[in-house]
């Protein structure tokens, strides 16, 4: 693997309903695009070998926001890159503090 992005989406919208609801389809795009993700509370990470790839992704999430019916988006972006490969999977970061 050669990137790791995670993004949080944050709409700006009346209702916590209505943030939930924007985030969810956000979550929604994240999940169809076959990269392996992980939803925390805060941000959902994403990992893949594309690093233009993720950024697409990034990129879309926004204009998923916006066409569920915000009328802006903020989002706070973190990305590891390494062209050689080897960023941290996901599952070495988190999976033993799920057991």
């Amino acid at each position: 693997m050669t990137a790791s992005v995670a993004i949080q989406v944050l709409p700006q919208v009346e209702s916590e309903d209505e943030l939930i609801r924007i985030v969810d389809e956000v979550i929604d795009y994240i999940k169809s695009t076959g990269n392996n993700y992980y939803v925390g509370p805060f941000e959902t990470t994403i990992e893949g070998d594309s690093y233009d790839e993720l950024m697409d992704i990034v990129k879309e999430c926004q204009k998923v926001a916006v066409k569920a019916g915000c009328a802006s988006v903020s989002a706070y972006v973190k990305v590891v890159y390494k062209p050689e490969g080897g960023v941290l999977t996901i599952d070495k970061k988190v999976t033993k503090h799920h057991k």
